[in-house]
């Protein structure tokens, strides 16, 4: 956002801020809600990468296109631990893990 309109909004007693803070989230919260998102990312990159659609990774992972679609937008109710098994699936190493949540 760009200054002007910034202080514009704040003139008329708008709060701006961070999602963290309208959300009060801890530093640690947010840092869990980014790695979920940059692991989620990755793994719709992965997929398209590999011309595969939502049903067909469904059908890999036993699972629902529905979910699939939630993995891939780090969805709460989707686990840490189903996001990397999918990323698993795909064929990606712990390496390439690691260099998605370092990005």
């Amino acid at each position: 956002m760009n200054r002007q309109k910034q202080k514009s909004l704040e003139k008329k007693g708008w709060k701006i801020g961070s999602t963290a803070e309208f959300l009060n989230l801890s530093e640690e919260e947010s840092s869990y809600i980014e790695l979920k998102l940059k692991l989620s990312i990755n793994l719709r990159k992965l997929r398209t990468e590999q011309k595969l659609t939502q049903v067909e990774l469904a059908k890999i992972l036993k699972s629902s296109q529905s979910r699939v679609a939630k993995l891939e937008i780090g969805d709460p109710s989707v686990s840490l631990d189903l996001i990397i098994r999918s990323l698993l699936a795909l064929g990606t190493s712990n390496k390439e893990i690691a260099r998605a949540i370092s990005s």
